[in-house]
């Protein structure tokens, strides 16, 4: 039999129902709830005995009631002067509105009426259940949000501000786990502790609180380590059309941090569950989840989700730089945030620029990736490392947002579709590929080895567009077109498989020596493996000196001379 009666103006989403059984002591079949639209707002409590009244309707016809008896005790002209002292006595930094109505939701994105106090990226409470986060401010209300209960918020429901800015959990913990943007965990692993929490929009490091950005960090692939070296604190740019291994190379540089002491954060940004589960299965495989945390706001997901992802993972990482660590986010990628972006502006009723973009868009990246830097030692002299990816069209680079974030970011690496398909791995173009840190990101070896390798390169792919068609060249021609392709062949690396700074610039030295000079360009790739193991078996020290000093010494120089030489012997 039932026991108490429930009526509301709309109908109560399931989880309000059992807080209200729950509150009346009894189970959620013991409770009738029925709905009437009249009541406008709120709900009406009866057992068949007592009625508890909570409804607007109700609230309105209570003020009726005392307004006419107040009417009826006092003549018109008492409560006139007594209005006009109340009128004087008003004052409107009082009596702000602590609470508003929302006014309609759409996609994640709603408009509240009232909330005169709330502030630009403060947490609201809806309905004592659900979070959205402001982003515009009017004169009636604001435009906000909505990061939890996008299918359970409706018009009508009412929004409280909290008086605090939308914060991340951040710790320890969340190290080899998988999290959505609030940090909750999507792995099934049980619920993660966290040691604190951090803004999800922080204030960037100011000049003085920055240090130089001189210690390299190392990728392991060859191509990005001697030709556009990444330091720790710089912003490298990841770009190139689709499926040219943009993922799979920033994958290679978390791989590579293993047992470097950095930590990494990859953050998945609008790309399919598919393609996020199987990039935690390669970084589980490989062992890198040990230090990696993973941020998935996936396609399936709101607009809101996807916008303030790349937000809360740098909230996580920065927790670890702040604290003396080094850190390598990867935020994969950064051209569906800014359509995510463009989708919330256009519904926040915000101006359309070129392609429909709000004129805001590159602040909104700016504002992120300015908070990757390396910290001054007063800070603790941590660092961190931002690998931005963004997806062209054609290979066009000069669009919109990919020029937004060449000028924001510290260079970047280019990939180009015509190199991928050609079997060049990982397919970057030299000559549009640029590290403004440069050398100051290169140990000693490495700026000795790579002295030259990238105009050689660059001058060996614009010679070979012009001799595609088996025009006769001469002597100069043909020698640095074979130099070329045997550079080529040995900077091609499988997907996986990154090398130690000291296997690479032993490569190096050993080509640009003339250790492939009597064989053929495809016999390159053998050869250097070959030569490898021999080092690695019998010259072991070379490697190892490498690793430890950063330099390539007069004794190892000679001893890989003699390598070299005793090639040309056997020829």
């Amino acid at each position: 039999m039932t026991e108490f009666v429930v009526t509301s103006a709309k109908e109560l989403s399931a989880e309000r129902k059992k807080k209200i059984a729950e509150k009346l002591g009894v189970k959620v079949n013991d409770v009738l709830f029925l709905v009437d639209e009249g009541l406008i707002g709120g709900i009406v409590i009866s057992d068949g005995e007592k009625v508890l009244d909570a409804s607007v309707k109700g609230k309105l016809r209570e003020a009726k009631k005392q307004t006419n008896s107040f009417l009826s005790e006092k003549p018109l002209d008492h409560i006139l002067r007594d209005l006009k002292e109340e009128c004087k006595r008003f004052d409107v930094k009082s009596r702000k509105v602590k609470a508003g109505v929302v006014r309609s939701i759409t996609d994640g994105v709603l408009f509240v009426d009232g909330l005169e106090d709330a502030k630009i990226g403060e947490l609201l409470l809806i309905s004592d259940a659900y979070f959205a986060m402001v982003m515009n401010l009017t004169e009636s209300g604001v435009g906000a949000i909505l990061l939890t209960g996008d299918n359970n918020v409706r018009a009508g429901d009412l929004a409280e501000t909290t008086d605090r800015i939308v914060t991340i959990p951040v710790g320890e913990e969340f190290l080899g786990r998988v999290v959505d943007p609030l940090g909750a965990p999507l792995d099934g692993k049980g619920p993660i502790k966290a040691d604190g929490y951090r803004r999800a929009e922080n204030p960037a490091p100011g000049i003085f609180d920055r240090a130089k950005v001189d210690r390299p960090l190392y990728t392991g692939i060859k191509t990005i380590d001697s030709i556009v070296p990444i330091g720790k604190g710089q912003r490298e740019l990841v770009i190139g059309d689709r499926q040219t291994g943009k993922t799979a190379l920033c994958l290679d540089a978390i791989l590579n941090q293993k047992g470097k002491g950095v930590y990494c954060v990859y953050v998945a940004i609008g790309q399919k569950s598919t393609t996020v589960s199987d990039v935690v299965k390669r970084l589980k495989e490989f062992g890198a989840m040990d230090y990696t945390i993973v941020v998935s706001s996936t396609a399936s997901d709101s607009a809101p989700l996807q916008y303030i992802a790349p937000y809360a993972a740098t909230a996580m990482a920065e927790e670890f730089s702040y604290k003396g660590k080094d850190v390598l986010i990867v935020y994969d990628d950064l051209s569906k945030h800014a359509v995510a972006y463009r989708a919330i502006s256009l519904l926040l009723k915000r101006p359309a620029g070129r392609e429909a973009y709000p004129g805001d868009v590159f602040y909104i990246h700016s504002r992120l990736l300015e908070r990757s830097a390396a910290l001054s030692p007063s800070l603790g002299g941590g660092s961190l490392t931002a690998l931005p990816i963004i997806e062209t069209l054609g290979s066009d680079i000069s669009s919109y947002i990919p020029t937004n974030v060449i000028s924001i970011t510290d260079g970047q690496i280019f990939l180009e579709a015509e190199l991928f398909h050609a079997g060049v791995r990982p397919a970057v173009n030299v000559g549009l590929s640029v590290s403004r840190v440069g050398g100051s990101a290169q140990c000693s070896a490495m700026r000795k080895v790579s002295k030259g390798l990238k105009l050689d390169l660059a001058r060996y792919r614009e010679m070979a567009v012009f001799t595609q068609f088996g025009a006769d060249v001469d002597e100069d021609t043909r020698s640095v077109l074979d130099k070329g392709a045997k550079l080529t062949n040995m900077l091609i690396q499988p997907q996986f498989a990154p090398y130690s700074m000291a296997e690479e610039i032993v490569e190096i030295y050993l080509i640009s020596n003339g250790a492939a000079e009597s064989v053929s360009p495809a016999k390159v790739r053998p050869l250097l493996d070959e030569l490898m193991q021999s080092i690695k078996s019998e010259h072991k020290e070379i490697l190892e000196e490498i690793e430890k000093t950063g330099e390539l010494s007069d004794a190892s120089v000679e001893a890989l001379d003699r390598l070299i030489a005793s090639i040309g012997d056997e020829k």
